[in-house]
């Protein structure tokens, strides 16, 4: 076996530059680079290649310890992440609101014991706090890669030790990790995406091309065609795939062979010249504190601003992450990783990650520390999503991990029957029915999905089973024949594939009621609380011009469905006024209207409802 050179390859590190830039690019600017998080997938090939050639070099000459190993990992892993971290922790405590800073909290124990991702994986449901309000969600790649290095050392100690082929043992390992890849990624991408199981090829297909250098033919004609066709194949990823692809899947093909591509061809000109290049090289050099730093600083001052960050704000950001970087490169990280080793100093920084997952679990135990605000401002804004009473996971279904609903979803006795069709927001409807259920005779059937309105033969882009989902509840409509069936949903597309709903409704004689999307507060209404109080010290009015993304589409719902015969209801008409949308349903501090950006609490619920309620059974023009 005939491993890389030990000796300094600058256009690594030029590598290194070229995917941190494209994470960076993508989390402040993604409709540019919308598929910039593959550079993740390049940092993994490249930690493959050079870790896994250490190790086989270290075998050969028989002077590999495990312990040497992990001791090596500290001291390049640790230093910088104590550092970020604490200031996530600081800046949480400052400018979150308890429920996210409890959340916060949870994310930095899982961060700091490595297992960021597997946190993201257990959170991942849609009504978890969405990811750009997640200063750690970024730290999901460097827990595959630890975990990944937990198990990979002693693999290659056992294959040394039994005499078998290092290449093999790779391959083998890799291609059972892209096949189920391949065969999880449709019914689970969420998984997916997040197991080191299903991501552990990347890696080894580096380990690969360390262990296969032999067979790699190094004339400059051979490496210049292998660069160029690498770069092209991950300028490709960048600029092709974006969110809503089916990524890993056979899509990460692109980054990972295409990185393997460049890192096999030194000779070549582009990584001579280029990559080699001094300014990318510095790049490549501060690209692991640059990667730490840029997430939660876009993070924070959001969260700060209270608002949407504008182009030139995230470009301030991007640079103001460059000296940040380089001064934790420089002042921390360089000097404990390249300094004199000693026990003390491995000791100290596994000490320190320690306390710092002793705090985040401290902040998760002391529920995000609700002292720091006042009772009704901690109160009003910490309402959570009414879950339970939507019957999560049961008639309202998380299509990353279920498509079948309970079998109680239907009270198939009571008449006349109204059957719930939408996504999450018109599960958000249900405490409001219940409550309605009370003072009226009426059964409810619930069939909600989230992130999937009702539109029969739509392809919702990010949820490849939304279209499944509501052939499975067309055919339940047809069995169970309600009286009526109330379509609610985050209206934005596929209005032709709602209408197609409503008229498939029709040839069931059942009466379809449509109801208007609810407003939409863009920070969501529990920082619009936070941000009035923080401004104004004093409670926010019951009715608020706060920011309210415009609804465009109730005119069209009405111009579309109601010649089809459906009957139209304005959510909006009902919540808002001249003076702004509902905030808050009563004077008690618990009476916020909307949870989150757009799901109404039991009390909006309830207020909604009984505003419609007659005029949704029929008993009232």
């Amino acid at each position: 076996m005939s491993l890389p050179s030990a000796q300094y390859r600058p256009d690594v590190d030029g590598l290194r530059a070229i995917a941190v830039m494209l994470v960076l690019n993508f989390h402040a600017f993604p409709p540019a680079m919308p598929g910039g998080f593959v550079g993740v997938d390049v940092f993994f090939v490249i930690s493959g290649f050079l870790i896994t050639g250490i190790i086989a070099r270290e075998l050969e000459q028989q002077r590999f310890g495990l312990l040497t190993f992990y001791v090596r990992r500290v001291r390049r892993i640790f230093p910088a992440l104590v550092v970020v971290l604490c200031a996530v922790l600081l800046l949480g405590w400052l400018w979150m609101l308890p429920a996210a800073f409890a959340q916060l909290g949870s994310d930095v124990f899982a961060s700091a014991a490595f297992l960021a991702n597997i946190a993201l994986l257990l959170q991942s449901g849609y009504f978890d706090v969405e990811s750009a309000k997640k200063p750690l969600l970024h730290l999901w790649s460097l827990g595959i890669e630890e975990q990944f290095y937990l198990f990979w050392p002693p693999i290659l100690m056992l294959a040394a030790r039994m005499r078998l082929s290092v290449v093999t043992v790779a391959a083998s390992l890799g291609v059972a990790s892209f096949a189920l890849n391949v065969a999880l990624i449709g019914s689970n991408p969420v998984a997916t995406f997040y197991l080191p199981f299903t991501r552990a090829f990347e890696l080894l297909a580096g380990a690969v091309l360390a262990c296969r250098w032999d067979s790699v033919s190094q004339s400059v004609t051979a490496s210049n065609w292998r660069a160029w066709l690498g770069a092209a194949m991950v300028a490709a990823a960048a600029m092709l795939l974006d969110s809503h692809s089916a990524f890993p899947g056979w899509w990460a093909l692109l980054p990972v062979v295409g990185t393997a591509l460049l890192l096999s061809a030194p000779s070549s000109w582009l990584c001579r010249k280029l990559l080699a290049n001094p300014a990318f090289v510095w790049i490549g050099l501060i690209s692991y504190p640059l990667y730490l730093w840029h997430w939660p600083l876009l993070v924070f001052l959001a969260q700060i601003k209270f608002a949407p960050l504008t182009l030139i704000e995230r470009e301030l950001i991007l640079l103001l992450t460059v000296p940040l970087a380089w001064a934790t490169y420089y002042f921390v990280e360089r000097p404990i990783r390249f300094g004199k080793p000693s026990t003390r100093k491995i000791a100290g920084l596994c000490a320190a990650m320690v306390l710092v997952g002793v705090a985040g679990g401290a902040v998760v135990w002391g529920r995000g520390f609700d002292f720091r605000l006042p009772a009704e401002i901690r109160s009003l804004a910490g309402v959570p999503a009414q879950l339970p009473a939507w019957r999560y996971h049961q008639c309202l279904l998380d299509l990353s991990r279920e498509t079948s609903f309970a079998e109680n979803c239907a009270e198939r006795s009571r008449r006349p029957l109204v059957l719930v069709w939408g996504d999450s927001t018109a599960a958000a409807l249900l405490p409001g029915l219940r409550k309605a259920q009370e003072t009226r005779s009426f059964g409810i059937a619930q069939f909600t999905a989230s992130s999937c309105i009702p539109a029969v033969g739509a392809d919702i882009a990010g949820n490849p089973n939304c279209r499944t989902v509501n052939d499975k509840v067309l055919a339940i409509a047809r069995d169970l024949k309600p009286e009526i069936v109330l379509l609610h949903g985050t209206w934005q597309e596929h209005m032709d594939e709602v209408g197609k709903t409503v008229a498939l409704l029709k040839q069931t004689g059942a009466r379809v009621v449509v109801l208007g999307g609810v407003p939409f507060w863009r920070r969501g209404l529990p920082n619009e609380v936070l941000r009035y109080y923080m401004l104004r010290h004093t409670l926010v009015p019951m009715h608020f011009k706060g920011d309210i993304a415009p609804d465009g589409f109730e005119a069209v719902l009405r111009e579309k469905l109601v010649p089809l015969g459906a009957e139209f209801i304005s959510a909006r008409e009902v919540l808002c006024d001249a003076e702004g949308c509902l905030t808050r349903t009563g004077e008690g501090a618990a009476s916020i209207s909307t949870s989150d950006q757009i799901h109404l609490t039991e009390g909006g619920s309830t207020f909604l409802v009984e505003a419609i309620i007659e005029r949704l059974l029929g008993n009232k023009p």
